[in-house]
C-alpha cells in the first residue's frame, strides 16, 4: 500500500459511532473487506484489482483524516466512500457497495416488520415455523403462539439497548427467546419445588389444591403445576429426584391398603397384599404420568418441555417408582407402543448404590440400560462428577442447564425453586474469522464482544426484574421458584444473592481452532489448550461480573437447534466460502468433537471432558451408536467408562420402527418422509421416527411443516447434536465393551 498503514498509524485515536450509539476504534481493515465484497460480486478479484482497492482505501482514509479529528459518524464514512468510487469512476463497484449497505438497512427495518414477518408466517418460511422442532405450525395454538411471538420479536427488538439489538441482528450474539422476553418479563428454565408445593399445598386458577393423600394423586398433581409453570415461563422444567419425591406418598397408598388388610386379608398375607397393591398403584401413578404430559398442551403451543431425574432412591418405594418409570418407557405409548418424547429421562448413576455389580439398585442399572436401548432414554448422570463441576447435585433444568451450588442463610444446600434467567449466546467463529489467524486481535475483539454480551444479560436481569407476582401466581406466589410471595413482594428476592443464574452461551470451538490449527486439530494439544484458554477467560468474565451484580453468570454450552445454521449463513455472507468453517453449512454445537470424523464413544468422552469445567452453567456430552437391543452391555461399558470422566451423557442409537413389517432401527431419510429400509412403507400413521435434537427428542414424521426436508434433518441431527463417537459394528462393540469394563473395574 502507499498510504494504507502510514495514514491507519495517524487516525489511531479516531472514533467510530456506530447506528446504535457505541464508539470503537476507526479501523480502515474494515473499509478495504467492504470494497473486496463489493469487488468479488463483480469478478473475482485478482492482484491487480487488490492493488487499486488499496489506493481507493488510502483516499478515503485520507479524505476521513482531512475532514475528521477525533469522532466520525459510520453514515459519513460510507458517504466518503461512495464519494470516493464515483469520483474515480467505479461506477459498478459503486453500485455494489450502495447496494450492499441499502440492503443491510434493509434488513435491519425488516427485522422489526410485524406485517413483514407475519407474511413470512403466512407462507410457511422455513425460518418462521421451524425453529423448535417440536411445535407443530399445522396446530391453531401453535399458529397462534408464532404469530404472538412475531409482535414480540419486533417489540423486543425495539426495546433491546441498540447495541444489543444491533449485535443480535448482525449475527455477532444470539438474544434466545426474543419472541417472549424482553416484550414479557419472563424467566427462562427451572427445578420446581414440587416437594415443598405437595407438602404445603397451592392454588391453581379458582381451585386450593391440598397435600395428597396418595400417589396418583401427587402425580395428577404434578402434570397440573408442569402444564401451568410451563405456561408461565418460556423453557424446560424438572422434576429432582421424582423417585424420592413421590416415595413418601407411595408410603400413604401401603399404609391404606395394610389397614384395609388387617381388616379383611389373613394376618400372614397383609403385608404381602398391601405391598402388591401398592406396586399396581405406583404403576398406574407413574403411567398416568406418561401419558398427562404427552397429551399436555400449554399456552405456547408445545407439550411441556419436561424432565425427570431419578436413581438415587434406595427405599422399597423410590426403588419400585423408578422401576415403574422404566418399565413403562419401555413399553411405550398407546396400542402400537410408540417412543413417548416427553417426559425426557435422566438416571443416576452413583458409585456404591447402583454403578457397580453387586451394589443394592445394580438390577435397576440394567433396566435403564435396556430402556436407553430401545428408547434413547434415560440419559444419565455421573452423580461424583456433577458434585465436582456444580458443587452440589442436581437434575439439569430442562434438557442441559444446571445451577451451581448455593446454600441460603441457614447455611442449607438449596436446589429446587431455582431458575434460570435466560440466555445470550456469542457467536465464536465470527471472531476468529475477523482476526484473520492473528490471535491478539482475536483475544481483543473477544473483549469488545463480551462487554456486549454482558450488557446483554444485564440487561435480561433488570428486565425480569419488572415483573411482579401476579405476573405469574404459579411461579412466585404458590411455590414453584420455592417462595411464596405476597402480591405487592418484589420477585428480586427470588433472583438475587446468586440464587438465580443467567447464561452466557457460545457455539463453534472447533471452527475457531480451525481458523489458527486446520481442521484436523483435535490431537493438537497447543490448539485444544487454546479452546480451554477461550472458555477460561468467558468463566473469569463471568465471575467477575457475578462479584460486580449478585447473579450467578454461568457459561453454557448452548443447544443451538437453529442458531449451528444461523450464525454460519450470516457468516458465510460476510466472509464467504471457507474450508471446514463456513463450506460445511452449520457450526459444530459448543465443544463437540467435529461431528465428520470417527472416534470411538471412550476417544470422543476423553476429549469433551475437559471442557465442562469451565462450562458448568450447561453441558450434555452424546455418543451415537447402532443398534444396542441385543448388546446393552456395549452401553454399560460406556455409561462406566464415563462416570469418572462427564457428568452428563446421551444416547444416541436408532429407534425408528415400522409397524407393517416390524423393523425396528435407523429409517431412511426421504425428500417425501422417512422410509422403512425394509418394506419401503413411508405412512406416518404406521412408523414410528424418533431422533434427538438437541437435549430432547422429536418425531419428525409427525410435523407436516418440516416435509420435504426430512433428509436435510437428519443429515443436521449429528451436527446439532455434537453426536458421534461411534461403534461400528458388533464385534467393535463386544470388544470395547469387553476391554473398557475390564479397565473400570481394575481400578
Amino acid at each position: 500500500m502507499i498510504l494504507f498503514e502510514e495514514l491507519e498509524t495517524q487516525t489511531t485515536n479516531m472514533k467510530v459511532i456506530k447506528r446504535d450509539g457505541r464508539k470503537l476504534p476507526f479501523e480502515s481493515e474494515k473499509i478495504y473487506v467492504a470494497l473486496e465484497k463489493a469487488s468479488n460480486e463483480i469478478s473475482p478479484i485478482t492482484p491487480v484489482q487488490e492493488a487499486k482497492l488499496e489506493v481507493l482505501v488510502d483516499k478515503v482514509v485520507a479524505e476521513i483524516f482531512a475532514r475528521f479529528d477525533k469522532n466520525i459518524k459510520i453514515y459519513e464514512i460510507q458517504n466518503i466512500v461512495e464519494h470516493v468510487l464515483l469520483s474515480a469512476n467505479e461506477y459498478e463497484l459503486a453500485q455494489k457497495y450502495i447496494n450492499y449497505r441499502t440492503n443491510r438497512d434493509f434488513a435491519r427495518s425488516q427485522a422489526t416488520d410485524i406485517n413483514f414477518t407475519i407474511d413470512k408466517l403466512i407462507n410457511k418460511d422455513q425460518t418462521v415455523v421451524n425453529e423448535n422442532a417440536n411445535k407443530d405450525s399445522d396446530v391453531f395454538n401453535t399458529q397462534r403462539d408464532l404469530t404472538a411471538g412475531i409482535v414480540g420479536k419486533s417489540i423486543g427488538l425495539k426495546m433491546l439497548p441498540p447495541h444489543v439489538a444491533n449485535a443480535h441482528q448482525k449475527g455477532d450474539i444470539h438474544y434466545h427467546d426474543l419472541d417472549y422476553h424482553p416484550y414479557t418479563p419472563m424467566t427462562n428454565c427451572c427445578l420446581i419445588d414440587f416437594k415443598g408445593m405437595l407438602a404445603k399445598g397451592f392454588k391453581i386458577g379458582n381451585a386450593e389444591v391440598v397435600s395428597p393423600k396418595s400417589i396418583q394423586t401427587a402425580t395428577a398433581q404434578m402434570s397440573q403445576i408442569i402444564a401451568n409453570v410451563a405456561s408461565s415461563q418460556y423453557g424446560g422444567c424438572s422434576a429432582n429426584r421424582v423417585d424420592e419425591l413421590l416415595a413418601p406418598y407411595a408410603k400413604l397408598n401401603f399404609d391404606k391398603h395394610l389397614a384395609d388388610a388387617r381388616e379383611w386379608v389373613a394376618p400372614e398375607k397383609q403385608e404381602a397384599y398391601a405391598y402388591a397393591k401398592t406396586k399396581k398403584d405406583i404403576y398406574d401413578a407413574m403411567q398416568s404420568l406418561e401419558y398427562e404430559i404427552n397429551t399436555l398442551f400449554t399456552s405456547n403451543g408445545q407439550t411441556p418441555f419436561t424432565s425427570l431425574g431419578f436413581g438415587l432412591g434406595e427405599d422399597w418405594f423410590a426403588r419400585e417408582i423408578q422401576k415403574a418409570i422404566l418399565k413403562i418407557r419401555i413399553k411405550g405409548l398407546g396400542h402400537e407402543g410408540r417412543t413417548a418424547i416427553f417426559p425426557k429421562l435422566i438416571f443416576t448413576l452413583k458409585r456404591g448404590l447402583n454403578l457397580e455389580m453387586g451394589t443394592p439398585n445394580y438390577d435397576i442399572k440394567q433396566l435403564a440400560l435396556e430402556c436407553a436401548t430401545k428408547r434413547m432414554y434415560p440419559d444419565v448422570l455421573s452423580y461424583d462428577k456433577i458434585v465436582d463441576l456444580t458443587g452440589s447435585f442436581k437434575v439439569p433444568m430442562g434438557c442441559r442447564s444446571f445451577l451451581q451450588g448455593w446454600k441460603d442463610e441457614n447455611g442449607q444446600d438449596v436446589v429446587d425453586g431455582r431458575m434460570n434467567l435466560g440466555v445470550v449466546t456469542l457467536n465464536l467463529p465470527r471472531i476468529a474469522l475477523e482476526s484473520k489467524g492473528d490471535k491478539d486481535k482475536f483475544w481483543s475483539i473477544l473483549g469488545e464482544k463480551m462487554d456486549i454480551l454482558r450488557d446483554a444479560l444485564v440487561y435480561r436481569i433488570e428486565r425480569v426484574k419488572e415483573a411482579t407476582p401476579a405476573n405469574a401466581p404459579i411461579l412466585y406466589q404458590n411455590g414453584a421458584f420455592g417462595g411464596r410471595l405476597k402480591k405487592t413482594d418484589n420477585v428480586d428476592e427470588l433472583f438475587k444473592n446468586r440464587r438465580a443464574t443467567v447464561s452466557m452461551g457460545y457455539i463453534g470451538l472447533y471452527e475457531v481452532a480451525t481458523v489458527f490449527y486446520g481442521g484436523q486439530w483435535e490431537n493438537n494439544p497447543e490448539a485444544k489448550e487454546f479452546t480451554l484458554e477461550i472458555l477460561r477467560q468467558m468463566k473469569g468474565a463471568a465471575e467477575a461480573w457475578s462479584d460486580e451484580y449478585d447473579y450467578h453468570f454461568s457459561i453454557y454450552s448452548t443447544p443451538s437447534e437453529s442458531l449451528t445454521d444461523r450464525f454460519c449463513r450470516l457468516d458465510t455472507e460476510k466472509y464467504g466460502i471457507i474450508e471446514d468453517i463456513t463450506d460445511k453449512e452449520y457450526y459444530t454445537n459448543s465443544f463437540h468433537y467435529d461431528v465428520r470424523k470417527n472416534p470411538t464413544p471412550f476417544e470422543k468422552l476423553d476429549f469433551e471432558k475437559d471442557y465442562p469445567v469451565y462450562a458448568s452453567g450447561g453441558f450434555i456430552h452424546y455418543c451415537e451408536y447402532p443398534m444396542l437391543q441385543q448388546n446393552p452391555k456395549a452401553l454399560e461399558a460406556v455409561w462406566d467408562y464415563a462416570y469418572d470422566r462427564v457428568g452428563y451423557l446421551g444416547t444416541n442409537t436408532p429407534i425408528d420402527k415400522c409397524y407393517e413389517c416390524n423393523f425396528e432401527g435407523d429409517f431412511t431419510p426421504t425428500e417425501r418422509g422417512f422410509k422403512c429400509p425394509n418394506c419401503g412403507n413411508t405412512n406416518p400413521a404406521t412408523v414410528d421416527v424418533v431422533k434427538r435434537t438437541c437435549g430432547y427428542l422429536g418425531n419428525p414424521q409427525a410435523r407436516p411443516m418440516v416435509n420435504g426436508r426430512h433428509k436435510e434433518i437428519s443429515n443436521r441431527v449429528k451436527h446439532m447434536n455434537g453426536s458421534i463417537g461411534h461403534l461400528s459394528n458388533g464385534d467393535d462393540i463386544d470388544n470395547l465393551a469387553h476391554d473398557e469394563r475390564s479397565k473400570f473395574f481394575a481400578k
